[in-house]
């Protein structure tokens, strides 16, 4: 047990390997004193699934904490910038329905009691619009800096979008060439074990056994270690939400000057949703749904209508992915901690699941065990937190579909069921109805969701909450100063942002500075 830890052995490339890679060989290299040696092997036919294209805000931070020039993610990678999410159609499916969820926080959001302000202001204005900069920068296509802002800082908070199969050849590169990750391409054919259960080697097709310490399942949806060789099961939350199912299409631009959205979209449908994602040089589009709602057939149309109605060809080649969602009853076992995909998988909505992955790499960098002993104590800590926090991602997503109005179809109805939602999302929906959503409801120092994501979410659905009785009217002053700020910082930003595509263009052309 007090055997030290030497050598991490990453089952499985894509982004979730790569990027775990990079940041554990970014801080725990070899040429630090006690340090790491990291492998990496893949099989040379799994092809990545390549439709995760959107990312957080936090994923600027793990880039640079791995030492990659953010120029050549936007070159190598068809890369774009992400200022947030559209949903269209999500409320009721009336003309004009749409509401933004921005990744910059409120003006004076925890100053001053916006919501009470906004619920009595007289122009009706909607929340996250009143409240923040960003849903007017997407809708006049805005880029969220400056050609002269340095890599990696902002002017308006900004994640991106990005080609996922390019994305994980691009940290392959930096991972073996610049931080020293060995990269083994054969076919694991067995697992071998220590007398303790733990996992000793992993036995390749053409290399024999692949030893390790500890060993990363970042397998994908098989789950090759986690749930296969120890048998851990999936716990499934098909009971909540009901997706199982997506077909994607690649979109080509009609123009190559075609102006790119600054944001995801995201579509209501009769049976599901439709997200829409604009790189340099093409959209990415797939259509989620529930098998048990639709017939394949029956979503191959919806999504072919909607391609053809947003500009793009009808014809073109559609590519199903199935899963089932839910999340492992334990993410690290033993000697095997699983991330990406091999620990679970929901559905694309809010783009959950490379946030997860930044944030599973992130917490085995930073409490990296120096011994087998200690391992066990940093897995329950893993598995208590990630626990969590997948809880908390169901019932975010949960709270786009049980504040629907949409009728028309079971698929919206159903989600509307009672006995679908989570109890803790419900007794929180009670409480929302007298108070914003807040810190007290959100309490953890690293919530995938923070609370102001919860407040555009509710009030974009048109969730509203009783008017407080009684608050001040200083406060009420000071709620409206923090529009008008709002307001003021939007004309400043409009005016001085360039067009997305535009400053896309610059930065392959020229690059950014570089801090």
């Amino acid at each position: 047990m007090n055997d030290r830890i030497r050598h991490i052995v990453i089952l499985g490339g894509g982004s979730a390997g790569w990027l775990t890679a990079a940041l554990l060989a970014a801080e725990h290299a070899p040429a630090h004193e006690g340090g790491l040696q990291v492998t990496l092997i893949e099989s040379p036919q799994t092809p990545p699934i390549g439709v995760g294209e959107g990312t957080w805000p936090t994923m600027r931070d793990t880039l640079r904490r791995i030492g990659v020039s953010e120029t050549g993610l936007v070159r190598e990678c068809d890369a774009a910038f992400k200022q947030g999410s559209r949903f269209d159609g999500w409320v009721d499916g009336t003309p004009g329905d749409h509401y933004f969820h921005p990744f910059t926080l409120p003006q004076g959001y925890t100053e001053a009691p916006l919501v009470p302000a906004w619920l009595s202001h007289p122009a009706q204005v909607p929340f996250a619009d009143l409240v923040c900069v960003q849903p007017h920068l997407c809708a006049q296509g805005r880029a969220p800096k400056q050609a002269t802002t340095p890599e990696y800082a902002a002017v308006a908070n900004y994640a991106y979008h990005f080609d996922a199969g390019k994305f994980g050849l691009f940290l392959r590169r930096h991972a073996v060439e610049t931080l020293g990750v060995r990269h083994v391409v054969d076919h694991v054919v067995g697992v071998n074990s220590h007398d303790n259960g733990d996992i000793a080697s992993l036995q390749t097709q053409g290399q024999g056994a692949l030893a390790g310490d500890l060993f990363v399942d970042c397998s994908g949806l098989p789950s090759l270690l986690l749930g296969g060789h120890y048998g851990v099961p999936l716990r499934s939350q098909q009971h909540v939400l009901f997706n199982d199912a997506a077909l994607a299409m690649q979109v080509p631009y009609p123009q190559a000057d075609t102006p790119i959205a600054s944001q995801t979209i995201a579509t209501a449908q009769r049976h599901g949703w439709i997200w829409d994602i604009g790189l340099p040089t093409r959209r990415g589009v797939g259509h989620v749904y529930s098998s048990a709602h639709a017939s394949d057939d029956e979503v191959e149309r919806d999504l072919r209508a909607h391609v053809a109605a947003t500009g793009g060809a009808p014809d073109l080649p559609v590519r199903k992915l199935s899963f089932t969602p839910g999340y492992r009853e334990r993410f690290w076992h033993r000697n095997c901690v699983a991330i990406g995909l091999s620990s679970g998988f929901i559905e694309p909505l809010e783009a959950s699941a490379l946030a997860l992955v930044e944030l599973s790499a992130a917490m085995l960098n930073d409490e990296m065990p120096a011994t087998r002993g200690a391992m066990d104590i940093v897995a329950r800590r893993f598995n208590d937190s990630f626990g969590y926090r997948w809880s908390r991602i169901i019932e975010f997503l949960k709270l786009h579909y049980v504040l629907s109005r949409r009728e028309g179809s079971a698929y919206w109805q159903d989600h509307r069921r009672p006995e679908t939602v989570p109890e803790r999302l419900r007794e929180q929906l009670l409480l929302w109805r007298q108070r914003p959503p807040s810190r007290h409801d959100l309490f953890r120092a690293e919530e995938v969701f923070p609370s102001a994501s919860y407040q555009y979410v509710l009030y974009g659905m048109g969730f509203r909450p009783d008017a407080p009785d009684g608050t001040r009217r200083v406060a009420l002053a000071e709620a409206d100063a923090h529009f008008r700020e709002a307001a003021r910082l939007t004309r400043r930003m409009l005016a001085a942002l360039p067009a997305h595509r535009e400053l896309v263009e610059h930065i392959r052309q020229h690059g950014l500075q570089r801090i």
